[in-house]
């Protein structure tokens, strides 16, 4: 009597990584640590340059220790009516409703604007009047129309995050390759399943571009709006400093703007990967 054969085993897989991602690993380890050198150098021409030689006066440019000492203040005792996660809060909130209000209207706009020429025919005159008008100069009439609160930024926010979401969206549906159409046409694509299954998936390159590009006009507009009028915010912030004489302060305003818009592109950056992951 034959004993049955042992099953088939698979066979292990490697514990080692592909050298492709060896080497991702170690690029990836390499630009890291020249820009921790980069940031490392920078801080020692900083203090050289300031504390260290006073090649410059720390009334016109503050000291590292100077600008520690206003993080501190600004953390635990506040400055301009908030302290510091109070001002970011608000800041980041605003930026948020406005660019998710302008992305959604502009994204649906540009993509109804590319697939038919009716809608852009209608539409595309009077985006090109607007367009041409910077963002801050709708500040006074947005103040005018809603006074000095939060709607106005709201709106100021709307009009620069808008813009690019509209152009990119377009453009994307427009270098959407002919063939692909006429494959649509084929199958009788149709409807919502024309927009999901061909227009937004060939679209969606521009139209991240232009998203990244909303987002820094919208950093970009809120710091302006909140010059004007503002109880709390990162802009109340460098208003405050700015009247104050308060060098250090600015800073502080100016690198936690920076920081906020930082990490609002790693996430932006993150949900793109995910959305589109054929690309990464």
């Amino acid at each position: 009597m034959r004993r049955p054969s042992p099953p088939a085993t698979q066979p292990p897989r490697p514990r080692t990584p592909p050298r492709q991602a060896r080497r991702g690993a170690l690029r990836l380890g390499a630009d890291a640590a020249w820009a921790l050198g980069a940031v490392a150098l920078t801080l020692l021409l900083w203090q050289l340059l300031t504390a260290g030689l006073g090649v410059i006066s720390p009334a016109r440019f503050p000291a590292p220790r100077e600008v520690w000492d206003a993080l501190r203040q600004i953390a635990f005792e506040g400055y301009g009516n908030a302290r510091w996660h109070a001002h970011v809060l608000r800041s980041v909130l605003l930026v948020t409703m406005g660019f998710a209000i302008a992305a959604s209207a502009g994204v649906l706009l540009g993509l109804a604007m590319g697939a038919s020429r009716r809608v852009e025919a209608l539409a595309n005159p009077v985006f090109l009047v607007l367009r041409p008008i910077p963002p801050l100069a709708w500040i006074p009439l947005a103040i005018v129309w809603l006074g000095l609160g939060d709607a106005a930024k709201l709106m100021v926010i709307f009009v620069s995050a808008f813009v690019p979401a509209v152009i990119n969206s377009y453009s994307g549906v427009r270098q959407i390759d002919k063939p692909v159409f006429e494959a649509a046409a084929m199958l009788d694509a149709q409807g919502l399943r024309y927009w999901r299954e061909v227009l937004v998936p060939g679209a969606l390159p521009s139209i991240f571009t232009g998203l990244r590009l909303s987002l820094q006009a919208s950093w970009t507009t809120l710091v302006a709006a909140e010059l004007v009028g503002a109880v709390a915010g990162l802009g109340s912030i460098l208003n405050q400093a700015a009247q104050d004489i308060f060098p250090a302060m600015i800073l502080v305003g100016m690198a936690s703007v920076a920081l906020c818009g930082w990490l609002m592109t790693l996430a932006l950056g993150w949900v793109e990967r995910r959305v589109m992951p054929w690309r990464h």
